[in-house]
């Protein structure tokens, strides 16, 4: 039994069941009567874990992002909801930091000032100097993917390598015999960022053993991107019949270049990846994907920092997640294969 089945009982969120419990801000008679009934009836006790928590120095945690763009892609901004809900939860406010550039600085004094009890890191690189970093301090930290040496952390990641393999696998038993990857911006591949670098490999192994041909193209994370690279594909490879990707702000760019083009999905051209939900379910029709709980790893993110922050000198815990592939419309069987001007030939 844990607070946020007390909370669901009770008709409350999370946050205002742990301050009934901490006392840290206020709370209604009624509503803190009506979570008491429940913790009565459930008989619930904050585990040892959430007690020791109580001994932190600050009572924060921070999450560290470095941007990627612009702005947080939306799957980001669900990464940093389901941290700052957690949090809350556990009654630890959250301290938002970016780094990266001229953000490094930001990144040093939440390391150096014992501003925060422990750290969340997103977008990690294989090889990632924050890693070290935080390492050097002593700072309790879990990251939101991981590094090369993998032992040496605590994370919760995706396997992007072994499910953007089942994607291909799924289109070539489709009949796709030729199928692009559609990648991050040249700068983060270039950089080492780890979705991207293991969505190759999957990508290499599975068209090599399929027997089938494959391009790689590097995206930005946005949608016009999305469209010059499905542009660029259709130009360079005609006889193209399917994508499969990784970047998910490129998705509605994806959709705009194929209707463009004149090319139904999937009758034409079958699309498919991983990618958050909400992407999955915009995309027209509802893309067949992998689709990357956020929301459930951010939570579990918090729940790893707790645990570290109670109990520094356990093992490192690591959580690989491998969400099933939703079949749903954006993929079918491969059409008769192109011409260069794009009509379909036996």
């Amino acid at each position: 039994m844990n607070i946020g089945e007390i909370a669901r009982r009770a008709g409350v969120s999370r946050s205002t069941v742990s301050y009934a419990l901490s006392g840290k801000r206020p709370v209604a008679a009624g509503t803190r009567k009506r979570i008491q009934d429940v913790i009565d009836e459930l008989g619930y006790r904050p585990n040892a874990t959430a007690r020791a928590l109580k001994e932190g120095r600050t009572r924060t945690i921070g999450l560290v992002i470095p941007p990627a763009g612009n702005r947080l892609t939306h799957m980001q901004l669900d990464f940093v909801a389901s941290v700052v809900d957690a949090a809350a939860a556990a009654d630890l406010d959250v301290l938002l930091s970016p780094s990266g550039g001229h953000h490094d600085r930001s990144f040093e004094r939440l390391v150096s000032e014992s501003r925060v009890d422990g750290v969340i890191l997103m977008e990690i690189r294989l090889e990632d100097a924050r890693v070290g970093r935080l390492m050097q301090a002593g700072l309790p930290f879990v990251g939101i993917g991981h590094t090369m040496d993998d032992q040496a952390m605590c994370w919760i990641d995706i396997d992007y390598a072994g499910l953007i393999g089942h994607t291909v696998r799924h289109l070539a038993d489709l009949g796709h015999r030729k199928v692009a990857l559609i990648s991050r911006s040249p700068e983060l591949v270039a950089a080492g960022y780890g979705p991207a670098i293991r969505a190759r490999e999957g990508f290499a192994a599975a068209v090599g053993e399929r027997g089938i041909e494959g391009v790689e193209v590097p995206c930005g994370d946005d949608a016009r991107s999305g469209q010059e690279s499905i542009e660029g594909l259709l130009r360079a490879h005609p006889d193209l019949t399917a994508v499969t990707t990784v970047n998910e702000a490129a998705l509605p760019g994806i959709q705009r270049a194929l209707a463009d083009a004149g090319l139904t999905v999937p009758s034409d051209f079958s699309v498919t990846g991983v990618a958050g939900r909400l992407w999955t379910e915009d995309f027209r029709p509802p893309l067949t994907a992998a689709d990357v709980p956020a929301l459930e790893m951010g939570e579990k993110a918090v729940a790893l920092l707790v645990e570290r922050i109670a109990a520094p000198q356990t093992p490192p815990r690591h959580i690989l997640l491998a969400p099933a592939i939703s079949l749903r419309a954006s993929t079918g069987a491969a059409p008769a294969r192109r011409t260069a001007g794009g009509a379909a030939r036996a």
